[in-house]
C-alpha cells in the first residue's frame, strides 16, 4: 500500500526515496528568488534551464556549476508547470515576496526525503531551545544507520540546518536556536493543497503534517485561510464549524482523478 501511494503522488509532483538534493545544498532560496524574477510564470522547464546555463542569471563561476546549480533546483522545485506542486508554487511566488521562505520550504520538503526526515525533529523544539548539528546528525543517521560517513552527516546537517534557519524556524549560525516564523495567506494555501494532493479534504486538510509547519493559533490560522478566500487563492466555507477548502482550477481533471484515486489508499 505505501509503495502505491507513493507511485500516485510521484504522478502528482512528489519525491520519495532515501536521499536528496540536501546531500549537496540547503534549499537554495536565493538562487530560487532570482531565476523566478528572471523569467515568465509562463516559462517551460527549457526556460529555466537557458536562464541559468546559458543566461547565467545565478552569477555562477563556469558553466559546469551553472549545470549542477540548475540539477539541484530542478529536483527541489521541478521547475516543470506540468508539476502540480510547482506550478501551484510558481502562482503564489509572485504574490508576497514575505511568504517566498516557507513557500519554498514547503515544496522543498515534499520533494527531498533528506529534508523531510528532518520535520519532525526541528517542529519538536520549543522556541528558544538550543538546536545542535549533532542533534540533527543523530537524525539523519536514525533513518538509515550507518548509511553515511561522520563528515557526510555533518555537511548534511549544516545544510538542513541552512534550509530551516533560511525559512525562519532556526536562527543564528554557529549556535543555532528555535524560532517561530511568520506565516501568510500564501504560505497557508500551499500548505493546505499539499495536504489536498495527499488525498484530504474538510477538517482532516487541517491536521496534516503539512499544517504542523503552522505553529500559531487557530484563530489566527482561519483569519489566513479567511484572507486566502478572499484574495481567490482557494475557495473556504466554515460554517458550524465545518471546514470545506476547495481550489478550484488548481488540477487538470486526470490529476484530479490521481488525487481521488490516493485518498482510497491507505
Amino acid at each position: 500500500m505505501i509503495e502505491q501511494r507513493e507511485a500516485l503522488l510521484a504522478k502528482l509532483g512528489f519525491r520519495f526515496g532515501t536521499n536528496g538534493p540536501h546531500a549537496a545544498r540547503t534549499m537554495m532560496l536565493d538562487d530560487l528568488r532570482l531565476l523566478m524574477s528572471h523569467t515568465s510564470p509562463q516559462a517551460a522547464r527549457s526556460d529555466y534551464a537557458a536562464a541559468v546555463v546559458d543566461a547565467n542569471v545565478l552569477g555562477k563561476p563556469t558553466r559546469k556549476a551553472r549545470q549542477l546549480a540548475f540539477r539541484h533546483l530542478a529536483v527541489l522545485y521541478a521547475l516543470d508547470a506540468s508539476n502540480p506542486i510547482f506550478r501551484v508554487l510558481r502562482r503564489l511566488w509572485p504574490l508576497n515576496d514575505d511568504a517566498q521562505p516557507l513557500l519554498a520550504l514547503a515544496v522543498a520538503l515534499a520533494r527531498d526525503p533528506l529534508l523531510r526526515a528532518s520535520q519532525a525533529f526541528v517542529l519538536a523544539q520549543s522556541p528558544g531551545s538550543v538546536v545542535g548539528r549533532e542533534a540533527v546528525e543523530s537524525v539523519i543517521d536514525a533513518k538509515d544507520p550507518n548509511r553515511f560517513s561522520p563528515k557526510s552527516l555533518k555537511a548534511f546537517a549544516q545544510r538542513i540546518g541552512g534550509t530551516w534557519t533560511a525559512a525562519g524556524y532556526l536562527q543564528g549560525k554557529a549556535r543555532k536556536m528555535r524560532a517561530l516564523p511568520k506565516f501568510h495567506p500564501e504560505s497557508v494555501t500551499l500548505l493546505l493543497f499539499l495536504g489536498y494532493l495527499e488525498g484530504r479534504t474538510g477538517q482532516r486538510l487541517f491536521s496534516s503534517e503539512w499544517m504542523a509547519l503552522f505553529e500559531g493559533a487557530q484563530d489566527e490560522l482561519e483569519a489566513l485561510v479567511s484572507a486566502a478566500s478572499h484574495r481567490g487563492l482557494l475557495l473556504f466555507m466554515n460554517a458550524g464549524g465545518v471546514k470545506e477548502v476547495r481550489f478550484p482550477g488548481y488540477l487538470t481533471p486526470e490529476e484530479e482523478q490521481v488525487r481521488q484515486e490516493v485518498s482510497h489508499v491507505v
